[in-house]
């Protein structure tokens, strides 16, 4: 990995030299110049924070209003107010997307999107949810799509409830530089700097760069952590009609592993929020990731443009952690007890990923339609390689829950709990026709046929080793009718498909979940007002779910893809400005999910799913004042409710109470070029329990106050 990020830096730093050394032609003086706003694209900023075109939900530049799919956007703007240092910081307001799973603060979060949970994140149309990655860093998102529902015929395997596309900020000719810094008062120390700019006078050449360096305490004992990131973009534009984009994110990140507290049964009340259940002298997991996209796109005609990319990523997890046993919540603890046993663990996980991408897209009228078309090709193969090696058994390592004291030796490594590879190669075509019925009439339809190659070796088990090969196709369709220049409806129908790891009783491979999807909403946009709301109501059912195989006898514990869960509901979002100074984004969502079809004691018919909320809300509200001693200062609310969750999809666990938070922000322009935020997150204190997985919750922050200044050049 540190080859391929000095690979992407001496190239990005070649071209740079190339583009200085450029001979240019003497520029044309104009006898007048007229400087008007530039239109919105789909790929680039959103004034404020409604944005109008998205790429994310047909891989076509298209307005919003004419997809019929909920989606939502959250520009940097709302990013930039809220002063977020994370993607899930800005998804907050994407309305009703849900904090899963984070692999105890290593990984990728995953989110709840309509009741399912969703780890399906891509940049600039790529998988970057592959292996264990970091969570994305805020410095380089221009903006984040939240797509509803299946988007299995564009990108693949992946969960029916959401997907999200990360749009990476990318070079602009104007030169400009910004810097910034931010604290808070549980330990948070950051800089971060945003460089961007031509590098010859046609400006062929293009740069932007982003970097982070980061240290942090927190309100978890003993819970330390640093990050730094680098993320070169630079594009060369080869003349009017080619173009070539090579874009780089390099990410370190150390941190403890902090699963939270228990949530045993029998256990004598909630733990502390800041209790934290491991060992300092275990270390931090380290977890780099280095992502390089090279990116083309080249106009054929007036109607037939060509894009195409490759992406190259690696990532890797090592070192040690300490952590208490994960026996089910129905064992529990003893009555009266208060230690529960821990074990010493170090991991190694590596994995990487090629995807290749190729599709061509085509704006022409045929039998009196307009239509526009798109065909594509793809690509991917993933690698996956884990070691895990653990202390003799759960319970040789107590730790008092209640008057926990630290500083135990470490005990040896003695047992290899996990040494196995994975592969997974797939093959893809997938057709797309965008098609203007009437002027007010438009439909959406297409199909996707993969074919995917798995395999898994099991290297303490030969008997474990499997393969399978399946082919799917996930075709789509959707309508949307202008009732008014302002309103209109919309419904559509996806599937969407997802390997299964493991194997059941036999050896044999399972079959991998598949998804059904039924969407019916509408879109009120208000262009007067530039405000944008849509709603809608979803039926999302999903097979082959991995349940208890109803043949196990004895200790064995295999299962069988025979199970089925449903989620439906309705949810809403909003964004935009109410008047030319009020902004507001945000969104509610009801949300029915439970088990439908089981062979599992513990996961009977009717049974919640876990961490889903059945009502969620949030709403950020900001108004800048436009004239007076107080022009250009910025004041903000940010309201959050989430009403009570389960801790697993099972009938034998613990409950999450219900929350609501208040959040409040300001910012001030002390000059042209210098910007102060001031954020109060929490502002009543609430304790409030943010994810579960397992036996444990993860608390969220208290009252925390953060402050940052950023100065543009």
């Amino acid at each position: 990995m540190r080859r391929l990020a000095a690979s992407l830096f001496v190239l990005f730093a070649l071209a740079c030299q190339i583009g200085l050394a450029a001979q240019n032609e003497s520029p044309v003086t104009l006898e007048e110049m007229r400087i008007t706003a530039p239109a919105e694209q789909a790929d680039g900023p959103v004034d404020g924070y409604r944005a109008t075109r998205s790429a994310s939900a047909t891989r076509t530049d298209t307005p919003i209003h004419e997809i019929p799919q909920s989606i939502s956007v959250v520009p940097a703007q709302v990013v930039e107010d809220i002063g977020a240092v994370r993607l899930e910081d800005a998804l907050d307001y994407a309305g009703g997307v849900e904090r899963g799973n984070n692999f105890g603060g290593q990984g990728l979060t995953e989110f709840l999107v309509r009741g399912f949970s969703s780890q399906e994140f891509y940049r600039n149309g790529f998988a970057v949810n592959r292996g264990y990655p970091n969570m994305p860093d805020a410095s380089s998102i221009e903006r984040i799509e939240v797509l509803r529902g299946p988007a299995a015929m564009l990108y693949g395997r992946g969960d029916p409830g959401g997907t999200f596309n990360i749009v990476s900020k990318q070079p602009q000719a104007e030169r400009r530089t910004v810097m910034g810094s931010q604290v808070d008062s549980e330990g948070l120390r950051r800089g971060t700097l945003d460089s961007t700019g031509a590098l010859d006078e046609q400006a062929d050449f293009t740069y932007r760069l982003n970097l982070v360096a980061e240290g942090s305490d927190s309100f978890r004992e003993h819970v330390e952590s640093e990050r730094y990131s680098v993320a070169p973009v630079l594009r060369w534009q080869l003349d009017q009609a080619t173009a070539i984009t090579l874009e780089g994110d390099y990410l370190h990140n150390r941190h403890p592993l902090d699963r939270g507290v228990t949530r045993y049964a029998n256990q004598q009340g909630k733990l502390p929020r800041d209790r934290f259940l491991g060992e300092e002298a275990a270390g931090k997991l380290s977890n780099d990731n280095a992502t390089t996209q090279l990116r083309i796109e080249h106009l054929l005609d007036d109607n037939w443009t060509l894009r195409g990319g490759v992406q190259y990523l690696d990532g890797e997890i090592h070192g040690g952690a300490v952590e208490n046993n994960s026996n089910s919540y129905a064992l529990g603890l003893a009555p009266g007890a208060s230690s529960v046993g821990r074990n010493y663990s170090e991991r190694w996980l590596n994995w990487n990923d090629v995807n290749v991408q190729a599709n061509a897209e085509g704006n022409f009228d045929l039998a009196g339609f307009a239509h526009t078309l798109l065909l594509g090709v793809e690509y991917d193969k993933f690698n996956y390689n884990s070691l895990i090696r653990r202390s003799p058994n759960d319970n040789a390592f107590p730790i008092d829950l209640y008057n926990p004291v630290y500083g135990q030796p470490l005990p040896a490594l003695t047992r290899t709990t996990t040494h196995d590879a994975e592969r997974l190669e797939s093959y893809a075509f997938f057709v797309q026709e965008q098609i203007a019925l009437t002027e007010r009439l438009k439909a959406q339809l297409g199909a996707r046929l993969e074919r995917f190659e798995q395999r898994y070796v099991n290297k303490l088990n030969p008997n474990g080793d499997w393969e399978q090969a399946h082919n799917a196709v996930t075709p789509r369709f959707g309508l949307i009718y202008d009732l008014t220049d302002e309103l209109a409806l919309f419904a559509n129908t996806s599937r969407s498909f997802k390997p299964n790891r493991g194997a059941d009783r036999l050896g044999k491979a399972f079959d991998p979940e598949e998804g059904v999807a039924h969407e019916v909403g509408i879109k009120y946009d208000l262009a007067d007002r530039d405000l944008s709301l849509t709603a809608a109501l979803f039926h999302i059912t999903k097979e082959n779910v991995l349940t208890n195989d109803p043949a196990n006898t004895g200790a064995e514990s295999f299962q069988i893809a025979a199970g089925e869960v449903r989620s439906r509901g309705f949810d809403i979002s909003l964004a935009g400005n109410i008047t030319p100074q009020w902004r507001v984004i945000g969104g509610y969502a009801y949300v029915d999910a439970e088990v439908t079809e089981s062979t599992s004691a513990t996961m009977p018919v009717g049974t919640r799913l876990g961490n889903v909320p059945r009502h969620s809300f949030n709403l950020l509200d900001t108004y800048e004042f436009a004239g007076g001693p107080l022009a250009g200062l910025g004041l903000g609310i940010g309201l959050k409710y989430v009403s009570e969750r389960q801790g697993q999809t099972s009938n034998n666990t613990f409950g999450m109470d219900g929350y609501g938070l208040v959040d409040l922000l300001a910012y001030y322009p002390l000059s042209e070029n210098v910007r102060l935020n001031l954020n109060l997150n929490n502002v009543f204190d609430k304790h409030y329990e943010e994810r579960a997985w397992n036996v444990w919750s993860y608390a969220g922050e208290p009252r925390t106050l953060q402050a940052g200044i950023s100065v543009s050049l």
